[in-house]
């Protein structure tokens, strides 16, 4: 049927862009990638300006000055979680998803005083265990968790949490972030880097990756910082996520990386 108004249709290739054609790029935005052209890979910015990319070849020597200005600031980072064992810091790593140290400090000296090891939280009630970390949030799955945990760490390795990767793995409701907590931390041993929110977030805005994924985060961090320094790495990262490099707002005025930062002054 003709087009109204007679004629045939324009091709689109030679239309002027109308109202709804115009401002598809929003203000800000990167431009449409160029088939071919040499990019680095985007993350998504919502709106925001993305961190530079910072070349390759001079990854070490920025990662070795990150570190060496956060080593200065906060000399005395550490583990936030109270624990006076390897068993008391898997279960506070474990209350911990989704919920600040602060309030699982403030859950778990109960906790302990009922069920002071694996062979005591293996026999707790759910219910009971339920109402002892309900504050921490999510209090159904983790009272299973910790209860399905301390069994195997019965089963497994004869009531002892296991110094080894493989080993803390293997126990249920505990995955590599928790397992790199409890090695790093209770036992002293480098087996990799902890990617929680903070971690992830300040790597990718310090040009360390542009990775978002946990696992491929910490493989990006590893070779870029000495093994000795993997635990530590995380407990500096943290510490300035908490303190300056807020999600939503960082403070990059008042921060000790500004002048190497990608993303300083970047709108946030």
């Amino acid at each position: 049927m003709p087009r109204k108004g007679g004629g045939p249709r324009q091709p689109l290739s030679q239309r002027r862009p109308g109202k709804a054609q115009k401002g598809l790029i929003p203000k800000g935005h990167a431009a449409p990638v160029v088939r071919g052209a040499k990019l680095a890979p985007k993350i998504p910015t919502k709106g925001k300006s993305a961190p530079r990319r910072i070349a390759a070849a001079d990854l070490p020597r920025h990662a070795a000055e990150l570190y060496r200005r956060l080593a200065a600031l906060y000399p005395d980072a550490h583990c936030e979680l109270d624990y006076a064992s390897p068993y008391q810091l898997l279960v506070a790593t474990i209350l911990s998803a989704q919920c600040t140290d602060k309030r699982v400090n403030m859950t778990t000296p109960a906790l302990f005083a009922r069920y002071p090891d694996a062979r005591a939280l293996a026999r707790a009630d759910q219910a009971a265990l339920e109402e002892l970390v309900k504050s921490t949030g999510f209090f159904r799955m983790k009272a299973k968790n910790l209860i399905a945990m301390a069994k195997d760490v019965v089963a497994k390795d004869n009531g002892e949490v296991p110094a080894s990767m493989e080993a803390l793995h293997a126990l249920a409701g505990v995955g590599r972030k928790t397992a790199n907590v409890v090695l790093g931390n209770a036992f002293n041993i480098n087996e990799g880097v902890v990617v929680d929110t903070h971690v992830g977030r300040l790597a990718v805005r310090l040009g360390l990756t542009r990775e978002t994924d946990p696992h491929k985060v910490e493989a990006a961090l590893m070779p870029l910082f000495p093994r000795d320094t993997w635990t530590m790495l995380s407990h500096l990262l943290i510490w300035h996520g908490r303190r300056v490099c807020d999600a939503k707002k960082p403070r990059c005025a008042e921060c000790t990386l500004s002048d190497i930062c990608p993303s300083a002054q970047l709108k946030s």
